[in-house]
């Protein structure tokens, strides 16, 4: 299988080169040249499955014998060895036809583990058969730093650099990234906001001069294939749970950066019976802005109490864009260089064909709270703040009650204390066993300033040689 960019002037790709790539030579984005598409009844063979066994199902063709099937169906299940629930990504029910993905069973208790897990140990295989060294370097708006680093830690040829903003992640986020001490493992809390660490990561990928000779970046933010790749598979799986293929499935998704969401547009693309797919953000609200009026235009990032979707710029909305302009690069080409001085509209054919795969709904501080708080009335269930806004969004947006409406519930509320107890309750969550002495363990992490020469300089200095 290849691998084209969304801009259209970037070389085509295999796995292999684009899992090591991330962001294209143009500054585009990698996607498949052609997907798989499966029936009606392969999907229904695949309903007995484990987590593990249909991840291979899934993925074994984006990988295309980058890596024989015995090595990579090792390194799946090594991959998802460690999560704490036997199903993996278990569906709990939360209503009547109203279901829960729970994604926050791997180590660091958030969605980003599905794919950190899995990259990493992808990564560690071809570098080790390459004999190359690289460097990890990516920015987090909370949870996929800590993914990355524990999906990378133990890999012998990686020095990872995670930007995170200062003072703008939670407490528990910030403590999972930093109190992990390696030689090989650097935080660098930025004095600005997600958007400027992005920014910072896609000019580093641009030029990277910077580093030690022979030495190359690879991403672990979304923009790499390979994780959106991974998440295609708990669609799979959430849907087969309640009854996929044989009726359709709606799917509410918490989401900043739309990789996320993303990965379910491609599922149904690949005959997953999708009926709905519903955008769910903060009051950074530009995605739901768009789908509502065809209008994108940045605004001030505003921090909330969902920190992981506090995210303006959305880098994989530029995948969707892709798709919607029939995969037309210069089309998406000329938008995404207008878009950092305009507020854009695109053509109405284009907007219409986006808007056959897409809802949306903004969610306010407030609301999330009062979402949490209703939502623990009716069941006891507890939800951390980005799985209120899925799920305050899915029965805002639900078309047909008859079709099941799974929401993601994308983090373990004790990662968000603050809105917990904004909600009402009078203890916060406690965090699992393994992780409750996490404020015990020691931290280190460097604050800079929001300066791309001091930030590559730092990197630079730091790299092992």
């Amino acid at each position: 299988m290849k691998y084209i960019s969304t801009r259209g002037r970037a070389p085509e790709l295999s796995f292999e080169e684009v899992m090591l790539t991330g962001l294209a030579s143009d500054g585009g984005l990698y996607v498949p040249a052609e997907l798989p598409v499966y029936s009606t009844e392969e999907i229904a063979s695949w309903a007995n499955l484990s987590y593990p066994e249909l991840a291979f199902k899934i993925i074994a063709p984006f990988v295309d014998g980058a890596i024989p099937d015995a090595d990579l169906k090792v390194i799946i299940d090594d991959a998802y060895a460690d999560f704490r629930h036997p199903a993996v990504a278990p569906v709990v029910q939360l209503g009547h036809n109203e279901w829960l993905l729970e994604l926050f069973h791997g180590p660091t208790l958030a969605f980003k583990d599905f794919a950190l897990q899995l990259l990493g140990r992808l990564l560690d295989y071809v570098l080790i058969k390459r004999d190359q060294k690289v460097v990890i370097m990516g920015a987090t708006s909370g949870d996929t730093g800590s993914a990355a680093i524990e999906g990378c830690r133990r890999c012998e040829n990686i020095d990872i650099f995670i930007l995170h903003p200062h003072q703008r992640v939670s407490d528990v986020q910030r403590k999972q990234m930093t109190s992990v001490i390696s030689p090989k493992v650097h935080n660098i809390a930025v004095e600005g906001n997600f958007d400027d660490c992005q920014e910072m990561v896609k000019q580093s990928f641009a030029d990277q001069s910077f580093l030690p000779e022979g030495r190359q970046l690879v991403a672990v933010n979304s923009i790499n294939w390979a994780r959106i790749m991974a998440q295609i598979v708990y669609y799979f799986y959430a849907g087969l749970s309640v009854g996929a293929p044989h009726r359709k499935v709606s799917f509410s998704v918490p989401t900043g950066n739309f990789g996320d969401i993303y990965a379910g547009y491609l599922a149904k693309q690949m005959g997953l019976p999708v009926e709905q797919l519903v955008i769910a953000t903060n009051r950074n609200d530009i995605l739901h802005r768009f789908m509502s009026s065809n209008h994108y235009e940045k605004q001030q990032l505003e921090h909330t109490l969902s920190p992981s979707m506090d995210i303006m710029v959305s880098s994989n909305f530029e995948r969707a864009l892709f798709e919607c302009h029939e995969r037309d690069a210069a089309a998406v080409d000329s938008f995404m260089a207008r878009s950092r001085s305009e507020s854009l509209s695109i053509d109405d054919a284009s907007f219409t064909r986006l808007r056959e795969h897409f809802d949306s709904y903004a969610v306010s501080d407030q609301v999330t709270v009062d979402t949490i708080a209703q939502v623990f009335d009716e069941s006891e269930y507890l939800l951390d703040p980005h799985s209120a806004i899925g799920v305050k969004a899915a029965r805002e947006c639900w078309r047909d009650r008859s079709v099941p409406m799974i929401t993601l519930a994308t983090a373990h509320p004790a990662k968000f204390p603050e809105a917990i107890i904004k909600s009402g309750q009078e203890n916060e969550p406690a965090l699992p066993h393994h992780m409750a002495d996490l404020f015990e363990r020691e931290e280190r992490y460097t604050v800079l300033p929001k300066d791309l020469p001091q930030i590559q300089a730092f990197i630079d200095a730091q790299v092992v040689r």
